[in-house]
């Protein structure tokens, strides 16, 4: 494939300091891998990778068609946008999976095993209605355990760190939480 032939988007995100690039080729099947250091990202994304390796990029989320993109310092947009789409396009191009099948870490690793009636219907709410809302703004947000009331997600992605994260966790996610599952009485970001 030529790197002519692929499709890379830029789209603002609410946090002004992270970017989603849409692509014409998919990435994943389903669900995000969140690699918020250059480290965490070896072995398991080589486009991650080679993405933290232009200097500048403090966070990288491979989405299923989209990549979310953190910048050190939003200044430098200008100058590694350029540089983040032709990484993008001439890696697609290459042939190779943006994520290592080996290295695939389940949304739900923390949960998969033993969760209770409770902590299933959050997850279920989570990925039929608020996972996809947050990924069109290049996010994602995943449960790490309910305890006493209080359930604690994971910001991911344009998510983290964003201005707005605040009062997508608390008015939309926790008061969605709260309808349905009355055993929840709050929830924290961890």
């Amino acid at each position: 494939m030529n790197p002519s032939d692929i499709l890379v988007d830029l789209e603002f995100t609410p946090n002004p300091n992270t970017l989603k690039y849409m692509t014409s080729v998919a990435l994943l099947v389903a669900g995000a891998q969140n690699y918020p250091t250059r480290a965490q990202a070896e072995g398991k994304s080589d486009l991650a990778v080679e993405l933290f390796d232009l200097n500048g990029i403090a966070g990288v989320m491979v989405g299923k068609n989209f990549l979310t993109v953190t910048l050190n310092d939003q200044d430098s947009l200008t100058e590694l946008n350029e540089k983040i789409i032709s990484t993008i396009k001439n890696f697609l191009a290459s042939g190779r999976k943006a994520v290592n099948p080996d290295a695939m870490v389940s949304e739900h690793a923390a949960s998969a095993t033993g969760a209770n009636e409770v902590e299933n219907k959050i997850i279920d709410i989570l990925d039929r209605e608020i996972r996809p809302a947050v990924a069109m703004d290049g996010g994602d947000i995943t449960f790490e355990k309910f305890q006493d009331g209080i359930v604690f997600l994971h910001m991911k992605g344009s998510c983290a760190g964003c201005p707005s994260s605040t009062a997508t966790l608390k008015m939309g996610i926790e008061n969605r939480l709260k309808e349905f599952i009355p055993e929840v009485t709050e929830v924290v970001a961890v």
